[in-house]
């Protein structure tokens, strides 16, 4: 159950490499097309192209991307309806801007979708499952909008489309039509169906026609919008008829999202100039990166601007309210959005670096400034540029120092990019991200060291992928200049070759090195099975702790990892390949959150599934911005003791039970832990005739086996049947007396009727005299699982189980007794990544919570 860990380790570390890999070597395939495509242009032509765009359809591009954005905010309504939710029209359109905002432009799952939509919807009431069905929704409505806009490209202008994809005439008729066919099929099985679809574990219901049918027609319309957007900043004589140029575009479309680059950078581009090959290809660059920056940079960039702070010219009072307005928003999203923003900011100044200066502006500072600040502030700008795509992972990760240090780089690079050339531009974007930092400075909280922060293979060739796009960009741009050994150490004004090389040596030097430091570092050793030293650490943290479940670390049978501070730590164990922690980290919020962090990055590096098992819903945010999913997997009850009473009409069958277990010579008593030495025999005798009686074996990992030094830890609950006894429980116990609970119940065969009734009753009466507020009953499985039909198949397998499944355990009889206490319900959810793996995770629990394998399958 616990093998070596390197064993697989080795594999499963190459296996998470081959994503990244595979949209590296695309995207070194799109380069090489591309750089096919522009050998024979010079930069300078694309440059004058593109400022050659007429203002007037620049702006009308402008008013394209706003009608765009707004229309995929209606997606957003659509889902919302679907799901019978209402939420204000505000905060709708400003989740759905965002969302897009940061999606389309980076692509990187981590900062956007679900993840951002769950941060700023939750605290509206909208549940996981709610914000994986919207995020699905939009996704299948931006598809939509693809099939009909590029089924109606080849079905109305068959020969264009030919022409433009490479396509035979019938082949284009033939796509055109099955695209609009199966746009139709949608439409009428969303308007007329009453089943329901799976897929991947999820049930999709028909929406009906009022949301069916406006789904396919605002799709349809926001796709030509974007596209108008492109098309507006086409120069002049390009003659594309726009029904023929919306199919090319959907096609760069959804190569763009196929191949998995971050934005679909390049491959979106590359498309386009295969497509339109009688579009001069300078004038297209032109207008692509024209297009880059009305539909991608300028949204994003706005995107910012609504993090800041408002009416900056308004009265203190208003400033402040404007801060708090600002912050109540950003609060939840800061460490996503800071740093792809970052990341961002380091990619602008990177690829500046490799960019000609402006010959105005170089004239104008070399009246007031010397060359050699001029070639300091160049080269330290593309430095500066690496150190923040560097650090924008360790902000993901909220470490603390990495946001000082982003702070002091943006900083320094506003400075920078003005002294090498007053480039105001880039300067005004740095400010957009320092403010966004400033306004989230209290998310970076981790006190973890940058160095030990070890980068996954995404980040990697994320990384690796932007410094080689800068390079290929400084060599596309100098590419006429006559390279020779003396460009390294020529110093003028109009040097930019010799500066670009520099700078470009210095990246890749330091990129290189720092990345090779990361991944050669050695890890820190897992922790082993907790030993006595580890048991003695714990005990003083469950003294100071609220929950019982902290009581599972004494059982000896767990590893236990510690906060660098001492006061925290997390019990786990692997089965499998995952790395199951049980409940919530114990001890202080400050400490819990970084070490949930640690958590994740040791299963990671050792290519194991992080999983939390029995975790709280006060905890999900956290563990969602480890990219986790929540499964509920039942509700746990929790009794207040200070108003527990055995009076009125409610608790009449308790009542009687406890008085007919009297009348049989039942009696009560807690043990000591001083004393328990002394009735062990006893104790043994009782559990291994319960255990024979249920031909059983020991459960682990979330309840305690018995065993002398595990029960010495614990008071022992004893009932009694005329003087001898014959049910035993050891009780978990808080420092606090918060919380009381039992974890090992055994009963002999002697026991009287109602014996457990009466042993919960008079445990709840002792609990309530010994000032103790709360009475924990225990998780009643699978119970409170979502019934509507947009709950994923694992919620209506596990409401069926816990209707019919009496013959493997007694789910709905477990809920109803404990019902009877009339308890405080709290779901309890299994946490960890979803998708594919998700089953084999829950075998993997299950295995773990059986004590074996044979021991699952005996069950």
């Amino acid at each position: 159950m616990t093998p070596a860990v390197g064993q697989s380790s080795p594999d499963r570390s190459a296996y998470r490499w081959l994503g990244p890999l595979l949209a590296l070597l695309v995207f070194s395939g799109v380069v090489y097309v591309l750089h096919r495509e522009m050998a024979h242009l010079h930069m300078r032509s694309v440059f004058a192209h593109l400022h050659g765009i007429a203002r007037t359809h620049i702006v009308a591009a402008l008013g394209f991307t706003a009608l765009s954005y707004w229309l995929l905010s209606t997606y957003e309504l659509l889902a919302l309806r679907y799901l019978g939710r209402k939420i204000a029209y505000g905060r709708v359109v400003f989740t759905s801007f965002i969302a897009y905002s940061f999606g389309h432009t980076l692509g990187f799952a981590a900062f956007t979708g679900a993840a951002i939509r769950f941060r700023l919807y939750s605290t509206a009431g909208i549940t996981a499952i709610e914000v994986a069905t919207i995020s699905a929704f939009c996704s299948l409505s931006i598809g939509i909008g693809l099939a009909t806009i590029a089924g109606l490209s080849l079905f109305l202008a068959p020969e264009q489309a030919a022409m433009v994809l490479h396509l035979n005439r019938g082949w284009s008729v033939l796509v055109g039509t099955l695209l609009l066919a199966a746009v139709a099929a949608y439409g009428w099985w969303a308007s007329t169906s009453r089943t329901t679809l799976e897929y991947r574990g999820w049930a999709l219901r028909a929406p009906g026609p009022s949301i069916g049918l406006p789904q396919i027609a605002l799709a349809m319309i926001d796709l030509t919008l974007a596209g108008a957007v492109l098309w507006w900043l086409l120069p002049p004589d390009a003659n594309v008829p726009f029904v023929t140029f919306l199919g090319a575009y959907a096609a760069a479309v959804i190569a763009g999202i196929i191949s998995h680059v971050p934005g679909g950078i390049g491959v979106f581009e590359t498309v386009m100039l295969l497509a339109l090959p009688n579009v001069p290809p300078d004038a297209l660059l032109g207008s692509l990166l024209a297009y880059r920056a009305v539909y991608y940079l300028v949204p994003i960039l706005f995107g910012a601007i609504l993090f800041g702070a408002k009416e900056l010219g308004a009265q203190r009072s208003r400033l402040v309210r404007a801060h708090e307005l600002a912050s109540a928003y950003i609060a939840p999203v800061v460490p996503q959005v800071a740093s792809a923003l970052t990341f961002l900011a380091g990619a602008v100044l990177l690829i500046s670096g490799a960019t000609p200066g402006v010959t105005e502006r170089l004239a104008f500072l070399n009246r007031f400034l010397p060359l050699t600040v001029l070639e300091v502030s160049h080269l330290a700008g593309s430095m500066i540029g690496l150190g923040l795509i560097v650090l924008a992972r360790a902000l993901y990760r909220r470490v603390q120092a990495a946001y000082h240090i982003s702070f002091w780089l943006l900083v320094a690079g506003m400075f920078a990019s003005l002294l090498k050339g007053l480039d105001f531009e880039e300067a005004l974007i740095l400010a957009l991200v320092l403010s966004v930092l400033g306004l989230g400075r209290r998310a970076f909280y981790r006190p973890t060291a940058i160095l030990s922060e070890r980068f996954t293979p995404v980040w990697i060739v994320s990384i690796v992928g932007v410094i080689v796009m800068a390079v290929w960009i400084g060599y596309m741009t100098h590419r006429r200049a006559i390279y020779s050994q003396e460009l390294w150490w020529t110093f003028a004004l109009n040097g930019h070759t010799p500066r670009m090389l520099r700078a470009s040596l210095a990246v890749i030097v330091l990129g290189a090195a720092y990345l090779l430091m990361n991944m050669l570092r050695p890890a820190r050793p897992e922790p082993a099975v907790a030993g006595p030293e580890d048991i003695e650490r714990v005990r003083r943290i469950i003294a100071k702790s609220d929950l019982t479940i902290a009581n599972a670390a004494l059982a000896g049978d767990k590893r236990l990892l510690f906060s660098e501070s001492g006061d925290t730590f997390v019990m786990y164990q692997i089965a499998g390949r995952s790395w199951v922690a049980l409940g919530d980290p114990i001890g202080p919020a400050e400490g819990a959150e970084e070490l949930v962090w640690r958590f994740r990055e040791i299963s990671d590096y050792h290519g194991g599934a992080t999983v939390f098992y029995q975790a709280s819903a006060e905890r999900l945010a956290l563990y969602v911005d480890l990219g986790l999913a929540a499964l509920k997997i039942g509700e746990e009850a929790r009794v207040a003791l200070p108003d527990f009473c055995l009076e009125g009409p409610a608790r009449a069958d308790l009542r009687q039970a406890h008085r007919r277990a009297e009348r049989d010579g039942a009696s009560f008593e807690v043990v000591p832990p001083e004393r328990v030495e002394e009735i062990l025999p006893t104790l043994r005798q009782l559990s291994d005739a319960w255990l024979a009686n249920k031909s059983t074996g020991e459960k682990r990992f979330s309840v305690g086996a018995f065993s002398p030094e595990y029960l010495r830890n614990f008071p022992i609950a004893l009932v009694y049947c005329d003087g001898a006894p014959a049910a035993f429980a050891n009780l978990w116990t808080t420092g606090t007396r918060e919380e009381l609970s039992v974890d090992l119940m055994r009963f002999g065969p002697d026991a009287p009727r109602g014996a457990m009734d009466y042993l919960f009753i008079e445990l709840m009466k002792w609990g309530r005299a010994e000032g103790y507020r709360w009475f924990n009953l225990g998780m009643a499985p699978l119970a409170g699982l979502e019934t509507h039909p947009l709950a994923p198949a694992w919620h209506r397998v596990g409401n069926f189980v816990f209707r019919h499944g009496e013959h493997f355990y007694n789910f709905d009889g477990l809920r109803r007794y404990k019902a009877k206490f009339d308890p405080v319900w709290e779901a309890k959810y299994l946490v960890a990544r979803g998708g594919i793996s998700l089953p084999r995770v829950l075998v993997d629990v299950s295995v773990l919570i059986a004590g074996g394998m044979k021991e699952l399958l005996a069950r």
